[in-house]
């Protein structure tokens, strides 16, 4: 909106005020302005409109043609401008309107997506739109309030608030390494079909943290993927040994369906290790925007998935 047009509504309340009240002093009164000051007002806008808008006299004030037009459609006016300003103020005291979220598929889908309802329960006002896309998004172009991401490097131009850690496991099924010599070292992991996930800076090497140190191992496999989802699938199916985030696969090691191996040892991942909320700087954070942050922060460190 343009300095003029602010103005020129501004111009139009303090006109519409000395209709309503039927004279410039009680309208300066009730405004707070002086006499002159509400005088001058109405004085511009007649000039910048060219025509007379008011018939005064020493004892009275009436309205001319032209200034009963326009009183009729500033009432209106006003009173739409007001009835916008009172939602943007809503927006801003409290957690409402339509919350536009992303994350990847895998962990949205898992770690995410279960939180929603909850969220949902506990702010009746907002509306949650997850959008689950295995890719950056521009989050002013493709109009995003928030993501949720796990990133090993954060793109620039962002805010970006840690909200937990993320662990990744090295595991087979049971089926697989049914008569296979136990896997004590990474290096050991070269005599087998490991199926990793296909980035462009990460994949066949996998690095491991240990009681002696750092030990990378050039892996080879029959299957490259850019999903741990499908990773997970081939891994439960007897295909090979997979690395893969603890939040994918923490419930089949737990029910036996997945072994761990190389206990010992910490693998990095190829996601980075922590999961981020990101937005795009805003000196006025959304009520929505804060309570979602706050609520997907607390809920994990409660133990949430």
């Amino acid at each position: 909106m343009s300095e003029n047009l602010v103005d020129y509504l501004g111009a139009m309340a303090i006109f519409s005020k000395v209709v309503e009240l039927k004279g410039f002093s009680a309208a300066a009164r009730q405004i707070g302005l002086t006499k002159s000051a509400v005088s001058k007002q109405v004085s511009r806008l007649e000039h910048s409109l060219g025509v007379r808008l008011l018939h005064r006299t020493t004892r009275s004030l009436s309205l001319t043609e032209s200034g009963r037009a326009l009183y009729e459609r500033a009432t209106v006016s006003l009173a739409l401008a007001e009835e916008a300003r009172a939602a943007v103020a809503q927006l801003t005291v409290a957690p409402r309107g339509t919350l536009r979220v992303t994350a990847s598929v895998a962990f949205g889908k898992l770690c995410v997506a279960p939180l929603v309802p909850t969220f949902l329960a506990r702010y009746p006002d907002v509306r949650v739109h997850l959008s689950l896309l295995d890719r950056f998004v521009d989050l002013a172009d493709e109009g995003f309030d928030l993501a949720i991401r796990l990133a090993r490097v954060l793109p620039e131009g962002v805010v970006a608030k840690k909200l937990r850690s993320i662990h990744y496991v090295v595991c087979a099924s049971p089926a697989y390494l049914k008569g296979q010599k136990p896997i004590r070292e990474p290096a050991e992991l070269v005599r087998h079909n490991c199926l990793y996930y296909g980035t462009g800076d990460f994949g066949d090497t996998w690095t491991f943290e240990g009681a002696n140190g750092r030990k990378s191992v050039r892996v080879a496999g029959r299957f490259v993927v850019n999903s741990s989802e499908v990773i997970r699938e081939a891994v439960l199916a007897g295909l090979g040994i997979g690395l893969l985030p603890t939040f994918a696969v923490q419930d089949d090691i737990a029910q036996a369906r997945l072994t761990r191996i190389l206990a010992g040892w910490r693998p990095q991942g190829p996601f980075g290790s922590a999961a981020y909320a990101v937005w795009l700087p805003d000196k006025y954070l959304p009520p929505k925007v804060r309570a979602f942050i706050d609520f997907v922060e607390a809920s994990w460190r409660g133990g949430g998935r």
